[in-house]
């Protein structure tokens, strides 16, 4: 179901600082049109935090339309740490989403046997099929292979975005041996060539903004076997990937697609601050 690479979405702003819905929408095109296989709305690249409900709601709308358009995936971010208001975030979610990005619970840290309890409850309830978000270093909660494969194993449980901040002996483990039709996909950018050689399906990777063509020959290459190509891409994406996270996501990021005409302003909300413009040319050097 996940296969490939999942762009997740910026929110743009425009001059006033409104949403710039008709940029979304140009964007949601784009990297549909270079090769992903699907969108993320309301993720932490989309600065989720900063937007009020209406605000998530119109992005939502245009992600749904340009997939349903496109016959791609929309995955939507549903945050929350506590059971009861995520599963009603999900049972909210409106028509045209094709699953959902659940965080694990953060800063509560309520062990993994809290972990399964939340999953296993959330996927009772929910619509769509979830996606595990998986990023110890953000929530404060780690998840061994073990706990992933038993919340796994359920049907309406997709995969997981795995972003431990590296390849641990965890990652080693799932890959081995993965529940059936359960897909494990990359979530730290720079690592994502590694996991796709163990037998990840594809990557929720912002850096595919930026070269998304070649993110997605990148999943190809690994999936076919032909490791001299994919070795080469992942080295070049890699440096692409390591230069846009040396400021807050999505800063550096924004930066680089205004520089390129493909949204109107850099803005970012507080309390993120727009990224040096030395920062972004390095950047724009990655991929020209």
């Amino acid at each position: 179901m996940m296969r490939g690479i999942h762009v997740p979405l910026v929110t743009p702003f425009d001059a006033a600082g409104e949403v710039a819905v008709e940029a979304v929408e140009k964007l949601a095109h784009r990297v549909l049109d270079d090769g992903a296989a699907g969108l993320v709305a309301l993720g932490t690249t989309g600065e989720v935090a900063a937007l009020d409900p209406a605000e998530r709601a119109r992005v939502v709308e245009v992600c749904a339309r340009v997939c349903a358009e496109r016959r791609a995936l929309l995955t939507v971010g549903v945050t929350g740490n506590d059971t009861r208001s995520t599963a009603r975030a999900l049972r909210e979610l409106p028509e045209g989403v094709g699953a959902a990005l659940v965080t694990v619970p953060y800063f509560l840290r309520p062990g993994e046997r809290g972990v399964v309890a939340h999953f296993e409850a959330l996927a009772e309830e929910t619509p769509v099929p979830l996606v595990i978000y998986h990023i110890p270093y953000r929530t404060g909660q780690t998840v061994g292979a073990a706990t992933l494969r038993r919340v796994g194993a359920h049907p309406m449980v997709a995969g997981v975005k795995y972003a431990a901040g590296g390849i641990d002996q965890d990652a080693v483990e799932l890959l081995a041996d993965p529940p059936a039709g359960f897909d494990v996909l990359g979530g730290d950018d720079v690592f994502v060539s590694p996991l796709l050689a163990m037998g990840a399906s594809g990557g929720i990777l912002a850096s595919a903004h930026l070269s998304t063509r070649s993110f997605a020959d990148l999943v190809d290459a690994w999936h076919a076997g032909d490791a001299a190509r994919a070795s080469a891409l992942g080295h070049r994406l890699a440096r692409l990937s390591a230069a846009l996270f040396t400021a807050p996501n999505p800063t550096v990021l924004k930066g680089v697609l205004h520089a390129e005409g493909l949204i109107p302003t850099p803005a970012v909300r507080l309390p993120l601050v727009e990224a040096d413009p030395a920062t972004v040319t390095a950047v724009r050097e990655c991929f020209t």
